[in-house]
């Protein structure tokens, strides 16, 4: 039962998010022989004032 988690700024709409769980679900199941149905995947979205490079916020560089 493959459990993936992807983490990214926030920012997408819903359409990208969903035909991102569909292509990642996809992948995983051709390489791994699992089961769609057994594949979880869990969106996390990182709000750009939570989120630094080099010692900057990412909300800090507009």
């Amino acid at each position: 039962m493959p459990f993936i988690t992807i983490e990214l700024l926030e920012g997408r709409s819903e359409e990208q998010i969903k035909a991102m769980v569909q292509e990642v679900t996809e992948a995983v199941s051709k390489n791994t022989n699992a089961p769609k149905e057994n594949i979880h995947v869990f969106v996390e979205e990182l709000k750009h004032n939570r989120y630094g490079v080099g010692g900057t916020l990412k909300s800090d560089e507009n």
